[in-house]
Order: C-alpha cells, then structure tokens, then sequence
C-alpha cells in the first residue's frame, strides 16, 4: 500500500523555505535581535512539525511494509532502531538527537533550550530529507 507522503514533503518544503529564510536574513545587519528570534522561531516552529512527520511516516512505514504490530507501543530509540534496520534511516543516535532537541521546546522555553533546538533544526533538514528520499524508492 502506498502511503500519501504529500504532508510529510508539504512540512520539508517548510522547514527548507524557513531555513533559507534565516540564512538569507542573518546577512542582514538592519534586522533586529527581536526580529531575527522571530525568524528563528519560524525555524524551530518548521523543525518540531517536519519532525514529527517524520517519525509518524517511519512508523506508517513499519506498521504498512514489515507488521502492524511491530511499532506499536515502542519508545522512539526502537522505532529509529527499525527504520535503520529497515533502511529509512542511517544513524538512530542522530535521530534521537533531533528527538531530544524537539522534547526541550516542548516542555520548557527558556533561551538555553531555544538555541539547542534551532541548532538541531538547522542540521535536520539534510538527514529528514534523505529519510524522504528513501522512504519514496520504498513507497510500493
């Protein structure tokens, strides 16, 4: 059964356009500091949305290609275990990583924790991408 990626590459597409945004604008030297944390907002914003598409899809993609019970009910490390496993992912420490970053804005905002996440967002883009990637030539 295919799965319809269409909200998946919608959310990628976002968080890119959102990074170019910052890339773009952090050049800018008119911008203020309220302004440019506004704009890194957007991009942390993108991020924790992209990535929770992701993890969704890997674990549709289980749940659809390899056994519906398989993924139900496991932590994130196990569920990042078995798309390595299944080839959707390459490295499940990066992806933990990424899923310890989006729990900080989760639960507390403070400046300390903003920064980490934008960092984290910032380098998600390449590997989500290539989970797409790879979801999509196993998409049957």
């Amino acid at each position: 059964m295919n799965l319809d990626l269409s909200n998946l590459k919608d959310s990628l597409r976002s968080l890119e356009k959102a990074v170019h945004s910052y890339h773009t604008l952090s050049k800018n030297n008119t911008l203020s500091d309220d302004d440019m944390a506004t704009v890194k907002s957007g991009v942390i914003h993108n991020f924790e949305v992209a990535y929770e598409q992701c993890w969704k899809f890997m674990k549709r993609w289980i749940e659809v290609n390899i056994n519906p019970d398989s993924a139900d009910g496991v932590t994130r490390r196990e569920l990042y275990r078995l798309s390595a496993e299944n080839r959707l992912i390459t490295d499940v420490d990066v992806w933990m990583e990424f899923h310890t970053s989006r729990n900080l804005t989760s639960h507390t905002y403070s400046e300390y924790n903003t920064d980490i996440t934008f960092q984290s967002a910032l380098s998600f883009l390449q590997p989500a991408k290539d989970f797409l990637e790879r979801l999509e030539a196993r998409n049957d």
